[in-house]
């Protein structure tokens, strides 16, 4: 329904043709900050009504309890089953700190969640072969653990800004949880309201240059630059892909495309994990809910697993 919503504003509405530059940027533009908003207005209500039946405190101290990464590693299986892009997975991301998840396994489901989905491991398994589609969703699911486990043990919660009210001064973590069934419903519109508001503007920021980026740079650009066959190869795939945004659902084709122009596989997975996985829009939106230091921890982590992940299957 969004993405009919986003056709007729954009080419019924705005008469912009499909096949255009504009037209494309734009429809894309309106599509994802429309599904982003509806998710962060939607998801922060859930998480929020649930929080009042739940201690945050418990839930904390329940996961923080738990031994060996299991916490992660059941985040990181959350984030496979859950079909999100980088950005719509922020939503999720912020609810788990709302209800003081512990950082390392918050961090674990939005590593996962855009890299690995049940559409992505059919697609690579069609194209691909199974053999490299399982191997695939198995190293996404270990990223997120591993850097998961190792943000968390970097005790970086002070990072978190979300935790602060606009006046700089501390929330309270013990808060005050209605009890009838109306009290937790305003609670949880109010929580999803305030959140939205302080996201929106970034959102539509993010969104606009992941937009711009997905109407006017050719996929040749990109053929071009990972057609270097060197050691550096894999690196610099994925730092080109950092800075864009889109789905794996719609770069597997790309990756095929890339693969049977001699492009090694691993080189090729690389470049779309970094670009399903990070994005300057992502960044964008989680600036605002934490410091530049754990932000550049996280894209610094995840970059490194994902060239890693890269030269692996470059020698499968």
């Amino acid at each position: 329904m969004i993405q009919q919503f986003a056709n007729w504003l954009v080419y019924s509405i705005f008469h912009l043709d499909p096949a255009s530059r504009a037209g494309s940027s734009i429809n894309f533009f309106v599509y994802d900050t429309v599904k982003i908003y509806l998710l962060v207005l939607a998801i922060i209500a859930v998480i929020a009504f649930i929080r009042t039946f739940l201690s945050p405190h418990k839930l904390k101290e329940t996961f923080a309890k738990q031994k060996f990464g299991i916490g992660n590693i059941a985040a990181s299986i959350l984030g496979a089953v859950t079909p999100f892009c980088s950005c719509s997975s922020v939503p999720i991301f912020i609810g788990f700190l709302k209800a003081e998840m512990p950082l390392g396994i918050a961090f674990s489901f939005i590593i996962t969640s855009p890299l690995v989905n049940e559409v992505v491991f059919v697609l690579i398994g069609g194209t691909f072969g199974w053999r490299i589609a399982t191997l695939y969703a198995l190293a996404g699911i270990i990223l997120g653990v591993v850097a998961g486990l190792i943000i968390g043990k970097m005790k970086l919660e002070k990072e978190i800004i979300l935790k602060f009210d606009d006046n700089g001064g501390e929330i309270l973590s013990l808060e005050y949880l209605p009890k009838s069934i109306e009290g937790k419903i305003q609670y949880s519109l109010n929580e999803s309201f305030t959140t939205f508001k302080k996201l929106w503007l970034f959102i539509a920021i993010g969104v606009g240059i992941g937009a711009l980026i997905h109407g006017y740079v050719p996929v040749d650009f990109f053929r071009h630059y990972l057609s270097i066959n060197s050691i550096w190869a894999v690196p610099i795939a994925t730092l080109i892909g950092v800075p864009i945004y889109a789905g794996c659902s719609t770069l597997v084709p790309i990756v095929f495309a890339l693969t049977v122009q001699g492009i090694p596989l691993g080189t090729a997975l690389a470049f779309m994990m970094a670009i399903a996985g990070l994005s300057l829009p992502e960044a964008i939106m989680l600036k605002r809910v934490m410091t530049m230091k754990l932000l550049a921890i996280f894209f610094g982590t995840v970059t490194l697993g994902i060239i890693i992940i890269g030269y692996l299957f470059n020698f499968v």
